[in-house]
């Protein structure tokens, strides 16, 4: 009883449905997070012959060039589907929601691009947390303490620090009113983002399928004193929770009826 299985696999794939909307429920207030949605896909259908009445039909097929009737006998199988299965998990790239910041090193990206950075083990990543800061030894670097790529360092006191929209950093020096340009913050962009692979951190890295990074000219704007929050939807996300959990409960059942009717084929006398 194939039922039994194809269920069990459909309460297996609802299950990890659920770990994925839990995991963007989690992430709401995450900057710069990114949503996942899973795809399914059916398995393969398997064939099934009915050894009592096999289904046949005959197509009588006229030929054009020969004025002869032929029969053409053909047998139709049954198909029966054998489950379904978790295809792949896709993030979503789409817009977050910008929030007004008092940092003035806050930077949200207002349209396409990642930000990069240099991971502890050399590693370049990339990100569209925008929540910067200047550490101990001057250096521009995320919250993790990642530094931005290319590096941009603060070599001296400063009253204010002004980014411009097409990342352009400059300083007003302690004893100057005048601003000085010390950088440029760079955007990059891939062919297909849902295949950058995913770290901890809000960092993702490239891979084959996400193709290699291209530096960004146009296309964006950097708005300092901002932080981009998730693209997470809270009602979007208890709808397919609801739904998930229908199919969960629906697939339980199948389960159930296909016991019962084991029960009721091995208790007959």
């Amino acid at each position: 009883m194939n039922s039994l299985y194809v269920a069990a696999l459909g309460m297996i794939n609802q299950q990890i449905n659920i770990d994925v909307i839990s995991n963007n429920l989690a992430n709401i207030n995450t900057p710069g997070f990114k949503k996942s949605a899973i795809n399914f896909s059916d398995i393969y259908f398997q064939g099934i012959k009915n050894q009592n009445t096999q289904e046949q039909t005959e197509q009588t097929i006229k030929e054009q060039d020969q004025n002869q009737i032929s029969k053409t006998t053909v047998n139709f199988d049954s198909l029966i589907g054998v489950g379904s299965k978790a295809n792949a998990i896709n993030r979503i790239f789409t817009q977050g929601i910008i929030q007004e910041s008092e940092n003035p090193l806050d930077l949200a990206i207002e349209g396409d691009g990642f930000f990069k950075v240099i991971l502890p083990d050399g590693t370049l990543g990339y990100t569209r947390d925008g929540s910067f800061h200047v550490d101990a030894s001057g250096n521009i670097v995320n919250s993790n303490g990642f530094k931005l790529q290319p590096p941009i360092s603060i070599n001296q006191g400063f009253k204010e620090i002004l980014v411009s929209k097409d990342g352009n950093i400059s300083i007003v020096p302690l004893d100057s009113d005048e601003a000085v340009n010390i950088g440029k913050i760079n955007l990059f962009s891939f062919p297909n983002p849902s295949g950058l692979q995913s770290l901890s951190d809000n960092v993702y890295i490239e891979t084959p399928a996400s193709g290699n990074p291209k530096e960004l000219n146009n296309g964006f704007t950097i708005l300092q004193g901002y932080k981009e929050m998730s693209n997470v939807n809270v009602i979007e996300e208890v709808v397919n929770m609801i739904n998930a959990q229908r199919a969960y409960e629906i697939n339980s059942k199948a389960v159930k009826t296909s016991d019962e009717m084991m029960s009721v084929r091995n208790n007959l006398r």
